[in-house]
C-alpha cells in the first residue's frame, strides 16, 4: 500500500488533469509534469491553435475508441474523446497522458540480477538485450526444438500489428509453442463460427430498436459503456430489460428487472425456455424451414443425411409437397419441420424434433430446482422474449460461458434467437463483441512462414500447469507481450511456479507490472500515440490510423521494431524490417480502405447501421444457421445443445463443496480493463484502490464477516483478499471477485479461479469455481 500512497493525486490536480478548463485555452501544467520535472512551469494560456493534435485509439481489449492528443513543445498535454466520433470515451482513455509519463515507465531493457519476483534488475543496452534474446532462441531451438518457444500474448494491445508480428516472427523462426483458446469468450467461438459461419458479429447499432433485451450474464453498462446510450433509448422507446446474472451489476441497476441464478445452469434455464416456446407454437416456423438446418434429416443412430457424401452441403429434408426425400436447397420444396410430417415408422427424424427432445427433459419445475428461478420467472422470460419481437440477447463477454461447459451457454442462446425468428432484423439478434472486420475483408500483415512445423498448443487456462509439469514438453524460453500472466491466467500460483521455472523469461511492457517482476529481460515498449500502427479489430465499427504525437521515454521501442531487428539477426529481416505503412496497407488490401482516407480520421467500411446475418443470409457454406454441429460430435460431445453439470460446483462436487462451499464469480470493474490502467494514477484517485468481496448476508453472518472488513476468499489454490461488501446484490451461496488486481496491489482473484479449460472451445472457466471466504485475522 506504501506503493499506491506515493501514485495519490489530490483532487484539484485530478480535476485539471480532466480538462476542466475553458474550450478556447488550455494550460500545460495543469496536467502533468513533464518526465523530471520537479516543478510546475508557471502557467501559460496558449491557445488551441497553438497545439498539435494527433488521433490514436485505446487499443486494449475494450471499445476502441478514438482519442484525440494535444501536444506542445513536444509533450503530451492532454488527452480528450474525438468529437466527430459516434461514441464518447472514458476516464481511462482521458487518463492515458498518465500512462506515457508514469513514474515507472520502463525506459530501458532490464536484465534481472534477483530472485524472480523480486524486482531487481540493472539496465542494459539493446544491442545487449537482442544479442541475449538471439543467443536463447538458438540454444532452445538446438537443444529443445521449436517446442521448447512459447509465446503469449493477448489484449492489453489488439491493434492489427503487433501480436500478428509477434505470431509471425516465431513462426519465421520455424514455429514455436503457442496458447489455444481465450481467457474472454472463445466458448462463443465454437458455437458461433459452426452455427453462424462468423464470430464478432454484433447487434449494437439497432438495440434501440429492439422491444425486449435479455443482458444474460453480462454487464454491458461496463463492458460496453460507450454504447449504453442505446440501451437507455431502447427504454425510452418502450423496451424491458432483464438482467441474468448471479450479481446485481450496474445493469441490473437500470434494467427492468434482475433474474438471479445459480452459476453454471444458464443452459438448464434456456432449454426450459426452448420447452414453452415450443409447446406454446411461439416458434417462427417459416424462418426455421426457410433459414435454418432445423429441417435436416437425421437417422437413428443420430448422424445426418446427405444426398452425397462427399457433398457436406447435401443435407437431405422431407418435402411434404412431393413426399419425397430431396437436397435442402432444391426450389419449389416444403421441408418438413415436425415429427409428424414424417412418414410412419422412417427411422429418421428432423433437427428440429431432435432439438425438442432436449428441451423436453427440462419441464419449468425441474429447471426452478436447478437454477433457483420461480416457475413463473420462467415462464415469463421465455413468453415476453418470443412475444415481444425484435428481442435481443446481450452475451458479449458474458461470464455465463466461462464456464466448463460454456460453449452450450452460448449456443443455447442462439438456438433461442433461431427458433423465434429474432436474428437477422433491427432490434434482433445476440449481441457479441463486434468491429469492422464483420463489415469488410483484411489480410495477413506477413506472408505465411514457408517452414513452421505444427507444434501442440498449450490451452491458454492451463499455462501454469502445463509448463510447471512439462506438458506437451518442457519450455524454455517464454516470450509475454500484451498479457498480463500474473494478473489474468487463472490459478496465480501455479502460473507464479512456471515463470520461476522456465529458464529465459522475456517480458515486453511499459511498466513494471505484476509479469513483468518475474522476468529475466524486460524490454521496454511504447504505448499509444509513441508509435504508428493501425486499429482494424474486432471492437469498434471504425478503422482507425494510430498517429505518433510524442517520442517514447528513454529507449522504449514499438514491439515491431523489436522483431525487425531480431529477425535481422536470423536472416529474415526484409519480411520485417519494412516501413510500418507497408504493413498497414498489407492490412487494408481487400477492405477497399486506403491509408490516405484514414489519415483524415477513423473509416467505417459500410454505410447505415449495420445488420448481422440480415434477412437471415448466414456465412455459413450453405447460408444457412446450423443447431446439429457436427465438430462437437466428433469430439464425443452432444451435436445438439445440452445441459452437463459443472464439475466444479455444488451439486457437481459434493465433497469439494463441504469444503469450499461458496461458487465465485468473476467481476469486470470500470477502473481498468483486465489490469491495464491497474496503476493509473487518475484511475487509483477517482475509482477505488482496494478489491472487494461482495457477501450475501447470510454467508457473512455465518462467517463472522462485517462489512468493511478485510476479509480472504481462498481454496486449495489460493487466496485472495479483499475488503468484504456484505450485501443483498449477490445471489446466497456466491460470491463476486475483482478481476484485474496486480500483485503490488495484493494480488489478483485469479490466485482462486479454476484453471480447467472449456472443453468445446477451449477457454476459461473462471466461473467454475468454488471457494469460501474468512474474515481475516
Amino acid at each position: 500500500m506504501d506503493e499506491l500512497s506515493l501514485l495519490r493525486l489530490n483532487r484539484r490536480t485530478l480535476l485539471k488533469g480532466l480538462g476542466v478548463v475553458g474550450l478556447a485555452t488550455i494550460s500545460p501544467c495543469a496536467f502533468s509534469l513533464a518526465p523530471g520535472q520537479s516543478t510546475p512551469l508557471p502557467r501559460v494560456r496558449l491557445q488551441l491553435s497553438d497545439y498539435k493534435t494527433f488521433r490514436s485509439t485505446c487499443a486494449m481489449e475494450c471499445l476502441h475508441c478514438n482519442l484525440t492528443a494535444y501536444v506542445h513543445q513536444d509533450k503530451l498535454i492532454k488527452i480528450e474523446a474525438s468529437k466527430d466520433f459516434n461514441v464518447k470515451c472514458c476516464l481511462r482513455g482521458i487518463s492515458r497522458t498518465k500512462w506515457v509519463y508514469h513514474q515507472k515507465r520502463i525506459t530501458t531493457p532490464l536484465l534481472r540480477v534477483g530472485e524472480k519476483g523480486e524486482g531487481k534488475f540493472k539496465p542494459i543496452s539493446w544491442d545487449e538485450a537482442l544479442d541475449l534474446v538471439e543467443k536463447n532462441i538458438r540454444s532452445t531451438i538446438t537443444n529443445h526444438g521449436n517446442e521448447g518457444l512459447l509465446i503469449s500474448m493477448h489484449a492489453g494491445n489488439m491493434d492489427s500489428i503487433k501480436n500478428d508480428m509477434g505470431r509471425a516472427f516465431f513462426d519465421y523462426l520455424g514455429g514455436s509453442t503457442k496458447q489455444a483458446g481465450s481467457l474472454c469468450c472463445s466458448a462463443v467461438t465454437a458455437a458461433m463460427i459452426p452455427m453462424l459461419g462468423l464470430r464478432y458479429a454484433d447487434t449494437r447499432d439497432t438495440i434501440a430498436d429492439s422491444r425486449y433485451i435479455i443482458c444474460w450474464g453480462n454487464n454491458p453498462a461496463v463492458t460496453m459503456h460507450a454504447y449504453y446510450k442505446n440501451y437507455i433509448k431502447a427504454q425510452e422507446n418502450g423496451a424491458r430489460i432483464v438482467v441474468i446474472d448471479p450479481r446485481f451489476s450496474e445493469t441490473a441497476a437500470r434494467a427492468d428487472e434482475w433474474v438471479p441464478i445459480v452459476p453454471g445452469t444458464d443452459t438448464a434455464l434456456a432449454l426450459g425456455m426452448m420447452k414453452i416456446i415450443i409447446e406454446e407454437q411461439r416458434i417462427d416456423a417459416a424462418f426455421l424451414r426457410q433459414h435454418t438446418g432445423a429441417v435436416y434429416l437425421v437417422t437413428a443412430d443420430n448422424q445426418q443425411m446427405r444426398a452425397d457424401p462427399q457433398d457436406a452441403d447435401s443435407y437431405l429434408v422431407f418435402d411434404v409437397i412431393s413426399q419425397k426425400l430431396v437436397r435442402h436447397d432444391s426450389p419449389g420444396i416444403e421441408p418438413a419441420l415436425f415429427q409428424h410430417q414424417l412418414p410412419a415408422n422412417s427411422g429418421f427424424s428432423t433437427v428440429f424434433e431432435q432439438i425438442y427432445q432436449q428441451a423436453a427433459a427440462w419441464p419449468v419445475e425441474r429447471v426452478a430446482t436447478e437454477t433457483d428461478i420461480p416457475v413463473g420467472t420462467i415462464l415469463r422470460l421465455a413468453r415476453d422474449y418470443a412475444s415481444n419481437a425484435p428481442a435481443m440477447i446481450i452475451q458479449n463477454m458474458s461470464g455465463a460461458q466461462r464456464t466448463e461447459f460454456g460453449t452450450y451457454v452460448a449456443a443455447s442462446q442462439f438456438y433461442l434467437a433461431l427458433l423465434t425468428g429474432n436474428i437477422g432484423k433491427r432490434g434482433a439478434g445476440v449481441c457479441d463483441a463486434g468491429g469492422a472486420r464483420q463489415m469488410a475483408k483484411f489480410s495477413p500483415i506477413i506472408p505465411p512462414a514457408p517452414n513452421a512445423k505444427k507444434i501442440t498448443p498449450i490451452p491458454v487456462a492451463k499455462v501454469g500447469d502445463w509448463i510447471v509439469n512439462d506438458k506437451p514438453h518442457p519450455i524454455k524460453l517464454w516470450w509475454i507481450m500484451t498479457m498480463g500472466v500474473m494478473t489474468q491466467l487463472p490459478n496465480t500460483n501455479q502460473v507464479r511456479k512456471a515463470l520461476q521455472k522456465v529458464p529465459f523469461v522475456v517480458v515486453a511492457d511499459n511498466l513494471m507490472s505484476s509479469t513483468a517482476l518475474y522476468a529475466d529481460l524486460v524490454l521496454p515498449v511504447t504505448t499509444i500515440f509513441e508509435d504508428v500502427s493501425l486499429m482494424a479489430g474486432v471492437r469498434s465499427h471504425y478503422v482507425q490510423l494510430m498517429e505518433k504525437a510524442v517520442e517514447p521515454p528513454g529507449e522504449a521501442k514499438p514491439d515491431y521494431w523489436i522483431f525487425a531487428r531480431l529477425a535481422e539477426r536470423f536472416g529474415f529481416g526484409e519480411v520485417f524490417n519494412q516501413p510500418i505503412e507497408h504493413y498497414i496497407n498489407a492490412c487494408l488490401q481487400g477492405s477497399g480502405i486506403t491509408l490516405e482516407q484514414l489519415k483524415k480520421g477513423p473509416v467505417r467500411p459500410v454505410e447505415g447501421d449495420w445488420v448481422p446475418f440480415k434477412d437471415g443470409i448466414f456465412r455459413t457454406s450453405t447460408k444457412k444457421a446450423h443447431f446439429f454441429i457436427e465438430e462437437w460430435q466428433k469430439q464425443n460431445f452432444s451435436p445438439l445443445v445440452t445441459y452437463l453439470q459443472v464439475k466444479e460446483s455444488i451439486k457437481g462436487s459434493p465433497e469439494l463443496a463441504q469444503k469450499y462451499p461458496l461458487m465465485a464469480v468473476q467481476r469486470k470493474l470500470a477502473r481498468s480493463v483486465h489490469s491495464s490502467h491497474g496503476m493509473n494514477e487518475w484511475i487509483l484517485e477517482v475509482q477505488r484502490n482496494q478489491p472487494n468481496v461482495m457477501i450475501h448476508p447470510q454467508d457473512a453472518q455465518q462467517r463472522s464477516i462485517r462489512h468493511g472488513d478485510w476479509a480472504v476468499a481462498f481454496n486449495d489454490r489460493g487466496e485472495h483478499r479483499a475488503i468484504a461488501v456484505v450485501t443483498t446484490q449477490i445471489k446466497q451461496g456466491v460470491v463476486s471477485l475483482d478481476n484485474g488486481w496486480w500483485e503490488q496491489q495484493g494480488g489478483s482473484s485469479s490466485h482462486v479461479t479454476n484453471d480447467q479449460f472449456e472443453i468445446l472451445g477451449t477457454g476459461h472457466c473462471c466461473n467454475s469455481t468454488l471457494v469460501d471466504v474468512r474474515a481475516e485475522g
